[in-house]
């Protein structure tokens, strides 16, 4: 654990991506083309929104994963605007000859996102630093779950340490994937437990998944809030905070960085998952993907203006 007084370590796992975002009307139409009212160039990937929305809300954040060749201007960006919120990244892995991730992201008035995305296929060969290296005084562990392939035995070995291992799932997983037992924390998006479960409904999609590991298990429904399981396997709910949305990229990355900070600061689930809306509420009423995740004062005030929602009241199905 921390010392006392001391905010406490988490380290993210991830592979950082370039966003390029533009405002447009509407997507435009196949073979079409429209103007963009806005342009930004700001930091992406799953991992890395989360380490920047733990640094605001004041968590110490070391970053592992890949990165572009040292002469390769998206990794040189990247590593700029990560300094400057504080993370730590002497565990990120230069690869010679690869490109970092760039993506080119559309956000609609209502806040949706229409993204294409670039990846060489090079990073999910990366070899990470020693897990002494990596887990010493660490607390928690996120990581994307894309990162399977060169993170599974660190994120075991965490869990053999008795550190958490929170993992971001923002795609569908193979049942015989190591991360679903590595992980101490599961945090799905509505349609990845579905398609994961191979069952139509997030409810039972989750309770087909405890069969299979002893995680903690969760679906985000954005709006429509967060569907748990409790120690008993009951089934729970915490709502979602309504607010004006306008840019929904990197609100379930904020989601995840907040729930694993509130975790290694000692809170029960119900607690972070609560703090995690109100995080990820905050961050979609502001442009700039997780780059608008906010600080731990508007956190903070945010839920002392709010009437108590309900911590955890079981669905109606």
């Amino acid at each position: 654990m921390a010392a006392s007084g001391t905010a406490p370590r988490i380290l993210c796992i991830g592979i950082p991506v370039r966003d390029l975002t533009f405002r447009v009307e509407a997507v435009p139409e196949r073979g079409s083309k429209a103007n963009a009212s806005h342009l930004a160039d700001i930091c992406g990937g799953n991992a890395l929104n989360a380490a920047i929305a733990i640094a605001r809300l004041g968590g110490r954040v070391s970053f592992a994963g890949p990165m572009g060749d040292t002469g390769e201007t998206s990794s040189g960006f990247l590593l700029e605007r990560m300094a400057a919120e504080g993370i730590e990244t002497t565990h990120i892995v230069r690869m010679p000859g690869l490109t970092t991730p760039v993506s080119a992201i559309m956000i609609e008035p209502s806040g949706e996102r229409t993204l294409t995305i670039y990846r060489d296929p090079a990073p999910w060969s990366v070899k990470l630093p020693d897990a002494d290296e990596l887990l010493t005084d660490c607390q928690a562990v996120l990581v994307e779950s894309r990162c399977a392939a060169f993170c599974t035995d660190l994120c075991a070995e965490a869990r053999r340490r008795g550190v958490p291992v929170v993992v971001g799932v923002d795609r569908a997983m193979l049942l015989q994937d190591g991360l679903l037992t590595a992980a101490s924390h599961l945090l799905f998006a509505s349609e990845q437990v579905q398609e994961t479960a191979g069952v139509a409904d997030d409810g039972e999609a989750l309770k087909r998944l405890a069969t299979l590991t002893p995680a903690f298990l969760a679906a985000t429904r954005g709006p429509r809030g967060t569907i748990w399981l409790n120690e008993a396997g009951e089934l729970k709910e915490t709502p979602a905070f309504p607010i004006e949305a306008v840019d929904t990229l990197g609100a379930g990355d904020v989601f995840q960085g907040a729930f694993t900070l509130c975790l290694a600061e000692g809170s029960d689930v119900q607690e972070a998952l609560q703090f995690a809306a109100a995080a990820a509420a905050l961050k979609c009423t502001r442009h700039g993907g997780g780059m608008a995740a906010p600080q731990r004062l508007e956190v903070e005030v945010f839920l002392r203006e709010r009437p108590q929602l309900s911590p955890s009241r079981s669905p109606r199905l």
